[in-house]
């Protein structure tokens, strides 16, 4: 059966409901970008602590401590799909979206809390199941939140530049609100103490922690879904004309993979969100052994910040000179050249020694550049995932919000459960870390070690990315036609 074949019969009435390519109130747009604020701040913690808590805190093997957030991900890839599915076919007097949304708020808080405070005295294998249920648990409340929120901007808007604009104040929250948060943690949470002059090794503050973070992410979380209420009216609703089951979801997804542009958009963004994650996990590592920063200089990076927001103001005027695809592919080999230089910088000794004030003042700087790259590079590919739906609407005559947005939720969450189980299994067995080591006296081999690979070989592997990125065909002159001939084939043309 034909892609074409498999979306006849809802087609006609899901075209009824195309919106017009209206240009958005910053009001709207900034409502709909606070939902960046949840992931944001569960992603922080899970790259930057759950693995260091787990491993380096509660003595909990690496190695096990990664294997159990790998198979959360690996749980979390089963329900992404099955939410987006379910969420596309859902049919309330909120919408697709809101009642999910609005039903993953409590266990979001409440997974949270008890993933970062587990009880005391559990042994090993214990300690295992709680990080393997409470993560797996998170994570699923996240989805629940995540894919429909994820699909409300393609739904907002089918204009190419409105749709970047979207994404930018997606990311611009996303990146001040992650800034506010980080520098909280660092300088409230986990400051240096006599006892633990990385406040991060501290045991105590993981409480105070699990319970900031749980309010952050809950209220967020409902804020952004009270506030986007007033865009129900404008969304798409459901013209399913089959209910949701799992044989549906997979035709769904059958469906969606079919469309040769977004598979290579996915599989790109899920290879790149991987190594992402592995690097992500790696960094407090970095910081802690390879940089020497305490707390205190720990949340001076957080000015890296304002990278992010020149790179979201750059967005705008640099599109209308270059195709999205230029703009994506310029910006990931800017961040690989960029990445590999500066760890090469210290490990050839070139950098100034570790505590030299000047030290993180570099980093600081780099960290502003890299920032800026980073966002130029997620605005593009979220925004061109958008142009595949639009793809996909005049192949099959279907709109795929919930399924395609599945892979973008999926591909973030697959950064820190991909991530963790490599570093996991990397410090253990490669670098050859030991658990809960002083950093003033681990050896320098080791450290070199872990310069080589968290610095230099796993950021190499970005690449692949790069290269199937090469291979998405939809221009802005594409987009046009595509645009133009569903217009004319809808019979409420705009």
């Amino acid at each position: 059966m034909s892609a074409a074949e498999m979306g006849q019969g809802e087609a006609s009435i899901e075209l009824e409901q195309r919106p017009a390519a209206a240009r958005l109130s910053v009001r709207v747009k900034l409502f709909q970008a606070l939902g960046a604020l949840p992931d944001t701040f569960k992603t922080f913690a899970f790259n930057t602590f759950l693995l260091l808590f787990y491993s380096q805190v509660l003595n909990l093997p690496a190695s096990l401590a990664s294997a159990a957030l790998m198979i959360s991900v690996v749980l979390d890839a089963i329900t992404d799909p099955l939410v987006g599915s379910f969420s596309d076919r859902l049919r309330t007097p909120l919408g697709r979206r809101h009642p999910l949304m609005y039903a993953a708020v409590l266990p979001l808080g409440g997974t949270l809390i008890l993933l970062f405070s587990p009880p005391a005295d559990l042994s090993q294998w214990a300690l295992f199941g709680w990080l393997l249920f409470f993560s797996s648990a998170s994570r699923v409340a996240m989805t629940f939140f995540l894919v429909p929120w994820s699909a409300l901007f393609a739904e907002l808007s089918d204009d190419y530049y409105e749709r970047s604009s979207i994404i930018t104040y997606r990311y611009v929250v996303g990146a001040l609100g992650g800034v506010a948060f980080v520098w909280c943690c660092w300088s409230f949470i986990f400051p240096a103490s006599e006892l633990y002059e990385k406040g991060q090794l501290n045991p105590d503050a993981y409480s105070s922690f699990a319970l900031v973070l749980a309010l952050a992410v809950s209220l967020t979380a409902l804020i952004a879904t009270q506030l986007t209420v007033s865009q129900i009216p404008r969304l798409r609703q459901s013209t399913a004309t089959r209910p949701f089951s799992f044989l549906v979801a997979l035709q769904d997804i059958r469906l969606a993979m079919q469309n040769r542009d977004f598979l290579v958009l996915f599989v790109g963004l899920l290879l790149a969100s991987v190594l992402t994650g592995i690097i992500a996990a790696f960094e407090i590592y970095f910081h802690t052994y390879f940089w020497g920063f305490s707390a205190e200089d720990l949340r001076w990076l957080a000015i890296g910040g304002i990278g992010a927001l020149i790179g979201a103001a750059l967005v705008g005027p640099m599109q209308k000179w270059l195709d999205k695809k230029d703009l994506l592919l310029g910006s990931m080999i800017f961040s690989l050249a960029d990445g590999l230089t500066i760890i090469s910088l210290r490990l050839l000794d070139i950098l100034p020694a570790n505590g030299d004030p000047l030290l993180l003042q570099i980093l600081v700087a780099n960290e502003v550049f890299r920032m800026a790259s980073l966002s130029v590079t997620i605005i593009m590919f979220v925004s061109m995932v958008a142009d595949t739906l639009d793809a996909q609407e005049l192949e099959t005559g279907l709109r795929q919000e919930g399924v395609f947005s599945s892979a973008i939720a999926f591909s973030s969450k697959a950064v820190s459960g991909v991530g963790v189980l490599v570093v996991g299994l990397l410090l253990e067995h490669v670098v050859m870390l030991p658990t809960g080591a002083v950093p003033d006296a681990v050896a320098p081999d080791v450290v070199f070690r872990l310069g080589v690979f968290g610095g230099l070989l796993i950021p190499a592997l970005y690449l692949i990315p790069f290269y199937l990125a090469t291979k998405y065909r939809i221009t802005r002159k594409r987009h046009a036609e595509i645009q133009a001939a569903l217009r004319a084939r809808s019979p409420i043309s705009s």
